[in-house]
């Protein structure tokens, strides 16, 4: 999993990065709504002064790391879903700190940069109701972020971002360091365990096929997510079931994802075999989703061409 998160002075740029996660199909927690959804549960107007004083009040009553922590089910529940989440809004580094202590080493933090001058232009733009609308407005939100010990923040930052040029420079550097984040290929498996099986054997069905899945149950669905496709790959050349794998991912192809369905009792006893979507004994659905990667060279990684039944070329995804 990795846990991806934002940190700058206000209008800075945290917004437009985020936009570009979600449109890379990636979660976003966006801080500043726990204020926000604390504003409106006060009866309060979405002003930036009421914005500001129930940051400030949180803080000093729950902790320096009160929002931080109000954030964290959230991220776990997106985690579950999706592997990766990117977190708008770091204020200071008592945030910082809890996420470290939750996550470790899969918490990462960007600091995006911008002079005062160009992040006022950019919020009289956008005109927000809490934006600021002066420059000495902007300067005392500044210091007020800054009291939350967002300096310290940004200092540890791993990466630093420049947002100083025009709106596609940025969006593609964002995209970039958000690429090299993503594994080339995620491998999703759902499927339903019925009152008749094992848990336990449906675990191990899809542990045979992709040894490093993460696993979870919930309501007698079992999820699991990888991005190791290695051993699945040495079934398809064991079992010389080349062509016809090929063949179901040309047939099966959803923009950027593939969708199969594998029989689950043969892959208890690792073998592959394409089931039918509405097998009694509800098949596993696999969906390999592409993201830094073509679909051709997937496909050729996965299941190449073969003549006499061995691959042409075999190729790898680095």
């Amino acid at each position: 999993m990795k846990i991806i998160a934002f940190v700058g002075l206000p209008l800075s740029g945290k917004t437009t990065a985020s936009r570009i996660a979600e449109e890379m199909g990636i979660p976003v927690i966006v801080m500043g709504d726990v204020v926000r959804e604390e504003v409106k549960r006060r009866g309060l107007d979405p002003t930036d002064e009421n914005t500001g004083k129930v940051a400030s009040e949180l803080r000093e009553m729950e902790g320096m790391d009160a929002i931080a922590k109000r954030c964290i089910p959230k991220i776990r529940e997106k985690l579950e879903e999706r592997g990766i989440v990117v977190i708008d809004g770091i204020r200071g580094i008592a945030e910082v700190e809890r996420f470290k202590s939750e996550f470790g080493e899969d918490f990462v933090l960007i600091n995006i940069e911008a002079p005062i001058e160009l992040r006022l232009e950019r919020a009289l733009k956008r005109r927000r109701d809490d934006d600021v609308k002066s420059l000495e407005d902007l300067r005392k939100r500044d210091e007020r972020e800054l009291s939350w010990s967002m300096k310290e923040a940004i200092e540890i930052a791993d990466l630093t971002v420049e947002n100083i040029g025009d709106l596609d420079e940025f969006e593609d550097k964002i995209r970039g360091i958000i690429r090299h984040f993503l594994p080339r290929v995620e491998v999703e498996v759902e499927t339903e365990v019925n009152p008749t099986e094992d848990p336990e054997k449906v675990k191990k069905a899809v542990l045979n096929l992709f040894p490093d899945a993460e696993i979870y149950l919930e309501d007698r669905r079992l999820f699991a997510r990888t991005s190791n496709l290695s051993k699945f790959r040495e079934l398809l050349r064991k079992q010389r079931i080349l062509d016809t794998m090929r063949s179901e991912i040309l047939s099966n192809r959803r923009g950027k994802d593939v969708v199969l369905y594998l029989n689950k009792q043969t892959a208890f006893v690792s073998k592959i075999n394409i089931a039918e979507r509405d097998a009694i004994l509800s098949p596993l659905k696999v969906t390999f989703r592409l993201h830094d990667i073509e679909f051709d060279r997937f496909l050729d990684y996965l299941a190449p061409e073969t003549k006499n039944g061995k691959p042409v070329k075999e190729i790898n995804l680095m």
